[in-house]
């Protein structure tokens, strides 16, 4: 996801390409961020310490990603208590609260069954990334990456999908100094992967006058008519083998918004993706949607912007609506408005389809691979947009 409010951080009055450019006084390009950035690490925590806080960190999201293959497995209290020697646990509320959420991804495994989405296995596994103690107050910046392989895949369907998301976790000791995890907050701007419960983060209203085009709407029921690519302009293969390859190893050539206030890194990288595949620049400047280029200096509003990247794809006939979620093939282009205001807060790219389903991958949360299926059956009440490209 990326807003288009900037707050002014990134912004030259530019003509891309152009021999002189003209520069805002003062204003700097955006620092490259990244979502586990909220808690500075304090070197004066001890090894063991956070190799307790890492334990209790994967048993919780491991528990939650078995919750989508097997269900929930009875009381989540005395599991995650077990086995850590009275070091770290989980508080009396956060156990609740844990047991909660498992419950609610029993119901979502059911919801993506219908749907014919089943998972067979799944591997978690989470990084601890930096951790600060304040008194008797620890804070842990984590990212979860996990794999989830598709139950029963026949053909050509992917065999896995995973995504990686960050998390902050507040823990509290009491007064022998033993442990407990109390709070759980998912820090990525999307919240889009397959077991996060909280509401997906909107990408802040933008302005549109009468000159800004509206996307027609897609469907989202199963076994619409096919609707084959038949343009050889672009590469498409070569759009989905990049998102692939950068799926959760950011491109080093271009800013990395993922994490930041004002929004994150899904349109940017959807953006690249289409650039790899033959996508030219369209040189202006940086606020005129109908102008499309991104580097690592600087980038268009179209470049990063959902909406903004919406008016450019259909100002410059570069796409063509789909009737429905499931005709998008690969390379092509899906736009989720969760809240249904208008403004669209999520972009991905198709970059896998086996049996009429599109697989998409995107950023915020980095995601690979995950079925058109699993978002329909977790957000029903979204709009979806889809583009051929």
């Amino acid at each position: 996801m990326k807003s288009r409010k900037l707050s002014g951080t990134r912004r030259r009055a530019t003509i891309l390409g152009a021999a002189a450019t003209s520069v805002v006084a003062g204003v700097a390009l955006l620092p490259n961020w990244s979502a586990g950035a909220a808690v500075v690490d304090d070197p004066t925590v001890d090894a063991k310490t956070k190799a307790t806080f890492q334990r209790l960190a994967d048993a919780v999201f491991t528990d939650r990603t078995d919750a989508l293959v097997v269900g929930k497995q009875g009381d989540r209290e005395k599991p995650l208590t077990n086995g850590f020697s009275g070091d770290v646990r989980l508080s009396s509320g956060a156990a609740r609260t844990e047991d909660a959420t498992l419950s609610a991804l029993d119901k979502r495994k059911d919801q993506l069954a219908k749907a014919g989405e089943k998972y067979s296995k799944a591997a978690t596994a989470v990084t601890l990334n930096a951790t600060r103690v304040t008194g008797r107050t620890a804070k842990a910046a984590v990212t979860e990456t996990t794999t989830l392989t598709y139950a029963q895949a026949r053909g050509g369907a992917p065999k896995t999908t995973g995504f990686q998301a960050q998390h902050e976790l507040t823990f509290k000791a009491d007064r022998q100094g033993n442990w407990q995890l109390t709070d759980i907050r998912d820090t990525d701007q999307g919240g889009l992967a397959v077991n996060t419960l909280s509401k997906p983060t909107s990408v802040k209203a933008t302005t549109a006058d009468d000159t800004m085009p509206n996307a027609a709407r897609a469907a989202i029921t199963r076994n619409p008519v096919a609707v084959p690519k038949t343009g050889t302009a672009f590469d498409y293969k070569a759009m989905a083998t990049y998102a692939e390859k950068y799926w959760n190893v950011y491109n080093k050539d271009y800013p990395d918004f993922n994490g930041h206030a004002d929004g994150g890194d899904c349109t940017n990288f959807v953006s690249q993706s289409l650039k790899a595949g033959g996508w030219k620049h369209v040189p202006g400047y940086v606020y005129d949607y109908t102008k499309w280029f991104g580097n690592a200096d600087i980038q268009s509003d179209s470049f990063v912007g959902v909406n903004e990247w919406s008016w450019f794809a259909q100002n410059s006939k570069r796409t063509t609506a789909l009737a429905n979620v499931y005709q998008l093939e690969v390379g092509d282009v899906l736009q989720m408005d969760f809240d249904r205001d208008g403004s669209k807060d999520h972009t991905m790219i198709v970059t896998y389809k086996s049996g009429g389903v599109p697989y998409v991958t995107y950023h915020s949360n980095n995601t690979l691979r995950r079925s058109v299926a699993s978002l329909v059956a977790s957000y029903p009440n979204a709009y979806y947009y889809a583009y051929r490209t």
